[in-house]
């Protein structure tokens, strides 16, 4: 027989607390939205809403507050997320544990966690060359929250995010960042036939109609773009995907516009534009779990992942002039590739 508990909502099923439960609750928790936990966990909304209302079946209580500020956790709420993430804790370490079992004693093994960018390959090339003994591994996410959740909980060594302007990441105890580059661009891709296209450098005022593409599950990235065309008076319409094939496709196409790294190539019909003023910046770091790594290790891997976003910098064109224009320190490294 299922036992339920009654709501004002009406009948809510009781469920047996599993790991994914408690997962669930610390990534609302840490995002501080029920909307950007479900991005995160890769689920819709409405389906972590329902099981949050189960969970707090099961133990009886409201464990969030939810308002126009987001969701907060009530007494219980913090009472249930001190116990959680020990066990979601253990449970990582329990997995890691055995897959360094099914390596093999004594077995080397670093993994790695990295946004997607163009150096990634030039990084892991490196380090296969310098550590050819160890078994590599990668994991790549849009959200670099995601990533440092799981350094966090030891499913990672290292991992390679980015920090949007004006947007804090949620950086948990014990995590580390040592930065690689403080203030990189953002620029725009369009479609090669856009009357802007011809331009060096671009003005928003001359996207204003145009569409902008955004991934809902990258960090702050949509709210980081309403910020900016609000301050300066704009409001084009964005449209969601998440698809990088389909993204590629709709702005070689001109249906819409997108931001894109500075490192990044143009795919075809289309090209990347930088913007003036650099209204949209990210920080670049290197994370890790204090503790987890040798500080040589850790120094050798940075040197590696500087070495590879150098050298994909310096063979970019379009970001060779914004770095001459701006005056960069990474010029005089760029211009030895």
């Amino acid at each position: 027989m299922c036992l339920v508990w009654r709501t004002r909502r009406g009948y809510a099923p009781l469920v047996e607390l599993e790991v994914r439960h408690l997962r669930a609750l610390c990534a609302i928790a840490d995002t501080g939205s029920v909307r950007k936990a479900a991005v995160q966990l890769g689920m819709t909304q409405p389906s972590l809403t329902t099981q949050l209302r189960r969970i707090e079946a099961t133990v009886g209580g409201l464990l969030f507050t939810r308002g126009q500020t987001g969701s907060h956790p009530t007494p219980l709420g913090h009472s249930v997320l001190s116990r959680a993430r020990p066990i979601i804790a253990e449970m990582a370490a329990l997995v890691t544990a055995a897959r360094d079992a099914a390596v093999g004693a004594g077995g080397l093994r670093l993994r790695i966690g990295s946004i997607g960018s163009r150096a990634v390959t030039g990084w892991l090339r490196r380090i296969h060359q310098r550590l050819p003994d160890t078994d590599t591994t990668i994991h790549i996410e849009v959200s670099s929250n995601t990533l440092l959740q799981l350094l966090a909980t030891n499913q990672l060594d290292v991992a390679f995010v980015h920090e949007t302007a004006g947007f804090p990441l949620h950086v948990p105890e014990g995590v580390e960042r040592r930065v690689l580059i403080a203030c990189e661009p953002r620029f725009v891709a369009l479609a090669a036939g856009h009357p802007a296209a011809a331009r060096p450098v671009l003005r928003l005022a001359e996207l204003a109609g145009d569409a902008w593409i955004v991934d809902p599950t990258a960090d702050d990235e949509a709210t980081a773009l309403r910020r900016v065309f609000t301050a300066t008076g704009l409001d084009p319409r964005l449209v969601h995907v998440r698809d990088n094939t389909t993204a590629a496709e709709l702005v070689a196409s001109g249906e819409a516009v997108r931001t894109a790294q500075p490192t990044a190539e143009p795919p075809p019909g289309t090209v990347i534009r930088p913007l003036a003023g650099d209204p949209l910046s990210a920080q670049l770091s290197l994370a890790s779990r204090r503790g987890s790594l040798p500080l040589r290790e850790l120094d050798a891997l940075y040197t590696d992942l500087m070495a590879a976003y150098v050298d994909v910098a310096g063979r970019n064109p379009t970001y060779r002039s914004w770095l001459d224009r701006n005056g960069s320190p990474l010029l005089p490294s760029v211009g030895s590739h």
